[in-house]
């Protein structure tokens, strides 16, 4: 069963009132990178490939068709028995962008980030709403420990 939009709320800090939503948590642009070198994922590990950051503009991120990786500015807990899904907001889909991410792990602790494909020219600024994660009860046997425990949070 997911949780209510207010059940996600207190599993982060630091929420505008306009970020609760009934279902989950919208979480916003904290940071965008482009990614410059080649990664590697492999049957005995991953590289990820190196990313320079885009510079904002006074009104934000001025961004071309093309694949970008998006930093979420909010510090996400995902609680025991609970597995995260982040889905793009609808108004990035109404304006050409579509935002890929991936299952969060009970356990996980971090400021995650994801893939914004973007195929018509946009603006997005910091602090912009893009993304709403939802919570739901799961059974598992244990927590998450991966190497993307902690990210962005120092």
């Amino acid at each position: 069963m997911f949780k209510s939009g207010h059940f996600v709320a207190a599993q982060l800090d630091e929420l505008r009132d306009d970020q609760i939503q009934p279902n989950g948590v919208d979480l916003t642009l904290d940071a965008v990178f482009e990614q410059v070198e080649p990664g590697r994922i492999g049957r005995d590990g991953k590289t990820v490939g190196d990313r320079e950051r885009v510079t904002p503009t006074d009104d934000g991120f001025s961004l071309s068709p093309g694949g970008y990786v998006v930093r979420y500015a909010e510090v996400v807990r995902i609680p025991e028995d609970h597995v995260g899904f982040l889905l793009p907001r609808s108004s990035l889909l109404r304006n050409s962008c579509m935002l890929d991410t991936a299952v969060w792990d009970a356990g996980y602790e971090g400021r995650g980030e994801g893939l914004l494909e973007v195929h018509h020219e946009i603006e997005l600024e910091r602090g912009a709403r893009i993304a709403q994660l939802v919570l739901a009860d799961a059974a598992h046997r244990d927590t998450y420990e991966g190497e993307y425990q902690g990210e962005h949070v120092a």
